[in-house]
């Protein structure tokens, strides 16, 4: 078996931006398509997304370089090889571009391309991308992490905080868990409505009512629950994603603008502690700036035993800077995007440095999606046990959520739900 053909070329995401949609065809004509997705609130340690800057089309955002690189350099250097070989073929990749961060293909070229192999070579063996990734063992159906009100950069509202999540905890099967998050949205949907509050969504799916300050999206949530008939915390918790990299100056001070307040790290530790004592959550992402290593370490210390610590901007998805996180005692997750790294090989790489090391893994869409469903059997192949894929609505997240619905029915997995936040 060998790799015969790799292309690729523009298609647009749920943004109506441009990316890459990739194709790889196998001697047995099997075919392996991936769409890569792109990101709005990015870290500045992500590998680089190849833009083409040529302002007379789609405003400078095109991927035609990228697609070039891939038809061209990519392609020349792939037909031939063994597409079994996952590991070879993204060093190929990475070898071809030769820099630090994929500035050369970009990782939206490179990334689409290692995507796609997989598939294909899924399609040819007949077999499940969740079987082809996680073979027997792929099992565990995540818990999702549903971003049902949006602030920061992925909303125009005064909210400083970036998401607030709902995590379905006590049900038996995923397919019932995600019920339960449905009948909160849509609750939480009509409150908004009768209030005279906005029901546009964000990029996300979830609301962006113009809440006056980060604490009032919390309370109108529990209530939702509440009316949805579910009780906060024990059936369904709430996470969070401050996305604080956002929030932090020059200075070394966070300024949670909503609120009028300017804080230092440990201020800004004592106001998630005071928010763990009144709200039931369970989960908090990026909780400090990427580069404030310090608070990190303190954060950690204090809270990392009472809730969930997951570093998205402080990771990036890389294994080399997850290895200095675990030594400094930074966090106690890590979230999964594969973009943010440029290969599939390198994505399991950082994911069993995490799970080694006792780090939870939470695989992750960005904001600007599409209607590829990798991540769902992804989640499933590592048993990452929790997921995070947006608002139960818009096609390229619900899209997610049926192909899960989709797996448990094939598989009868297993849901653990409150089981991944048993805590000391």
């Amino acid at each position: 078996m060998e790799i015969t053909e790799v292309s690729a070329y523009e298609v647009l995401d749920s943004r109506g931006q441009p990316t890459l949609k990739a194709l790889v065809v196998l001697s047995d004509h099997s075919m392996g398509l991936a769409i890569v997705p792109s990101g709005a609130s990015t870290g500045k340690n992500e590998a680089l997304e190849l833009r083409d800057q040529d302002l007379g089309r789609f405003l400078g955002k095109g991927v035609l370089q990228a697609c070039a690189h891939v038809n061209h350099a990519i392609q020349e250097a792939l037909v031939g090889q063994d597409p079994f070989n996952q590991a070879k073929i993204d060093a190929i990749l990475l070898g071809l571009d030769n820099t630090a961060n994929l500035s050369h293909l970009g990782a939206n070229a490179t990334l689409g391309v290692s995507l796609a192999v997989a598939r294909a070579c899924s399609r040819s063996l007949h077999m499940p991308l969740y079987n082809y990734l996680g073979g027997i063992n792929a099992r565990i159906l995540p818990t999702p992490m549903l971003n049902i009100i949006n602030g920061g950069a992925h909303a125009n509202n005064r909210l400083d905080f970036q998401e607030y999540m709902i995590m379905p905890l006590k049900f038996e099967s995923f397919r019932e868990a995600l019920r339960a998050s449905v009948e909160v949205y849509q609750h939480l949907k009509k409150m908004l409505a009768e209030s005279h509050f906005s029901v546009g969504v964000g990029d996300e799916g979830g609301f962006a009512p113009d809440f006056k300050n980060n604490t009032e999206p919390l309370e109108w949530i529990l209530k939702a629950i509440e009316k949805a008939g579910y009780l906060p915390g024990e059936q369904i918790a709430l996470a969070l994603d401050v996305a604080s990299s956002e929030l932090y100056s020059q200075e070394g001070r966070y300024e949670l603008k909503s609120e009028g307040k300017v804080l230092e790290s440990g201020g800004l530790i004592d106001y998630y502690a005071n928010l763990l004592q009144k709200y039931p959550i369970v989960s908090i992402e990026d909780g400090l700036a990427e580069e404030d290593y310090s608070g990190w370490a303190e954060l950690t210390q204090k809270l990392g035993h009472k809730v969930q610590l997951v570093g998205d901007d402080l990771f990036v998805t890389n294994p080399k800077l997850l290895q200095q996180g675990i030594k400094q005692h930074l966090a106690n997750a890590i979230l999964i995007k594969p973009n943010q790294i440029g290969t599939l090989s390198q994505t399991l790489e950082t994911m069993r440095l995490a799970q080694k090391s006792g780090y939870a893994c939470v695989m992750s869409h960005r904001s600007g999606e599409s209607e590829d469903t990798f991540i769902a059997d992804f989640s499933v192949a590592m048993n990452t046990g929790q997921i995070k894929t947006g608002a139960p609505t818009r096609g390229e997240r619900t899209a997610k959520y049926n192909r899960l619905i989709e797996i448990e029915k094939a598989t009868h997995g297993q849901y653990l739900g409150a089981k991944l936040f048993e805590r000391d």
